[in-house]
């Protein structure tokens, strides 16, 4: 058996885009998302980190309502490492759940600031989600982001 990993918690979420300005804008306008703070990185730490050859970086931590982090990282020889696929089935492909208060608001807010929405509000028919309303929708580079509203609690009158 294999010994535990020693995973605590998921810190944060990051993202490679290739317009550090047009992925904070979307984060912060269409997602409600707050900036906290900017950097640039590089060197042989971030090349021995991370595999990419001449990693020169701008980064943006942009945090959602809860606190939850994603981090935007422009590198400077994005451009020329490829995308990720477009279609949210194709292997490799990611997306980030965001729970959101009202679904057709967020999307509404999503087209407004000029993003892609991928699908149509459905619920979840049957486990232990039933009823959970889901949406993907495109960010800049692809982004796919799968908005979640919770179902609706009726109170019980006694």
């Amino acid at each position: 058996m294999a010994e535990d990993a020693g995973v605590i918690a998921v810190d944060h979420t990051g993202f490679s885009v290739a317009s550090l300005e047009e992925a904070i804008q979307f984060w912060t306008e269409a997602m409600g998302f707050d900036l906290a703070r900017r950097g640039e990185m590089g060197g042989e730490f971030l090349r021995e980190a991370t595999g990419v050859d001449d990693p020169r970086c701008r980064m943006a931590l942009v945090t959602a309502p809860n606190g939850y982090p994603v981090e935007l990282l422009e590198y400077s020889t994005g451009r020329t490492l490829g995308q990720t696929p477009r279609s949210a089935g194709a292997i490799g492909a990611a997306h980030i759940a965001i729970t959101v208060a009202d679904i057709r608001k967020a999307i509404a807010r999503v087209e407004t600031a000029g993003w892609a929405v991928k699908g149509s509000p459905q619920p979840i028919p049957a486990g232990p989600r039933c009823g959970t309303m889901v949406a993907y929708v495109s960010g800049p580079d692809g982004i796919t982001i799968e908005l979640m509203q919770p179902p609706v609690q009726h109170s019980r009158v006694v």
